[in-house]
């Protein structure tokens, strides 16, 4: 039997109420719970959020399907966060839409979104059991003990809790209360789920194991899911699809691969990619066969001719530059090799550019600090930028 009281006295919490539990004072109360069980479609058009006269997003058109993964990415303080809780309704949105299944909902109350929540800080009543800290939001409800038992004891069982059920937060590692964290949001069944960086205070291993286990959990619930991240990794290996976000805009959106394979500008090849994308300055000969630079010559397709001579940035991933046994198209000195098993990271330095070649550890073997290195780069790994930093697509 799982221990849940039937009331929680709220004089005795020591945190503030959460949010999704704010009492009705005012507002459209739209009833989005009248979906429940679906999966919901988020859509925000030309969103605006200022504080003062500081532009923190700067209408934002964005569509979010039903059931899909959405990973928002970028830098710290490009917005993805804020954006996020003008979703989730902790924000006021200054100018804009946001629509909930294709109803206005800029001024639906927190909790009438049918949204829930899970934040970086596991948020978790410290004097409650996992299971009490799982079912809190349904006995302030007043749900009813058998339901609420139900869910929670179907919730810790998905995410390998029901041994933890007893247990003080305090007693719990920190992949196991971010687990607690996911299981309180999901005892709710609400139509989408709002993540904000929540393995951001994890160890690399406990990552790792988190991004398994909530992409299966994704793939088990089927519901809408938007999740924010500054780690391109996570991004890559969760979403369905990623919107790149910078200083408030979205720069890209589509399937990780299109986005890795097709960045629409320099900036989103730069922060997409483990090492990042490696950029070298040169000059397009007219027929758009060659660029040239200080330290490199590297053939192009021909579809990028333009009949004169341009300044052009070369785009090359670090998987892109092989170890050339004859002429190559880049000349390098080594500088640094990190050997990392299996392949290994040549840090290298073509001309005056700092670049990283991903090779094979046995392609590595012989180098060392200050020896010379040749690459091949096939054209098809070649990206070009012009000088605003925008793709020159083939």
């Amino acid at each position: 039997m799982i221990s849940i009281p039937s009331t929680i006295p709220f004089s005795s919490l020591s945190v503030p109420m959460p949010w999704l539990l704010r009492p009705r004072t005012g507002g459209d109360t739209l009833s989005l719970m009248a979906g429940h069980g679906r999966s919901c479609a988020i859509e925000v058009k030309r969103l605006v959020k200022a504080y003062g006269d500081n532009r923190v997003i700067c209408g934002i058109d964005l569509e979010i399907r039903p059931g899909e993964l959405l990973v928002l990415v970028g830098p710290s303080g490009c917005g993805k966060s804020t954006l996020l809780r003008c979703i989730a309704g902790l924000e006021g949105i200054t100018s804009g839409d946001l629509f909930i299944d294709g109803r206005r909902a800029n001024d639906v109350l927190p909790r009438d979104r049918d949204l829930a929540m899970v934040f970086q800080s596991y948020a978790l009543y410290p004097h409650m059991t996992v299971a009490q800290n799982m079912a809190f939001s349904l006995t302030v409800r007043k749900m009813g003990k058998a339901e609420i038992e139900s869910r929670v004891k179907g919730a810790a069982e998905r995410l390998g809790l029901t041994e933890l059920l007893g247990r003080l937060p305090k007693q719990l590692s920190g992949g196991q209360r971010q687990r607690v964290a996911v299981g309180r949001a999901i005892v709710r069944q609400p139509r989408g789920f709002l993540f904000d960086e929540p393995l951001s205070n994890l160890d690399a291993s406990l990552r790792g194991q988190m991004r398994v286990q909530l992409k299966k959990l994704h793939s088990e619930l089927g519901v809408t899911m938007v999740y924010v991240t500054h780690d391109q990794v996570e991004a890559m290996t969760l979403a369905d699809r990623i919107a790149i976000i910078e200083g408030g805009h979205v720069r890209q959106v589509g399937t990780p691969e299109e986005i890795y394979e097709r960045p629409s500008s320099r900036f989103v090849a730069g922060f997409i990619g483990s090492p990042p994308m490696n950029f070298f300055d040169g000059t397009m000969d007219p027929f758009g066969a060659v660029v040239r630079g200080n330290g490199f010559e590297v053939a192009i397709s021909p579809r990028f001719a333009s009949g004169e001579a341009r300044r052009v940035t070369v785009g090359i991933r670090p998987t892109g530059l092989v170890p050339a046994s004859g002429p190559a198209a880049v000349d390098a000195i080594v500088q640094v090799v990190e050997r990392l098993g299996w392949e290994s990271y040549v840090h290298v330095l073509v001309g005056d550019v700092e670049a990283v070649a991903q090779v094979e550890s046995q392609a590595a073997a012989g180098l060392a600090p200050d020896s010379r290195v040749g690459f091949d780069v096939a054209p098809a790994s070649v990206h070009l930028f012009d000088d605003r930093g925008e793709a020159l697509r083939r």
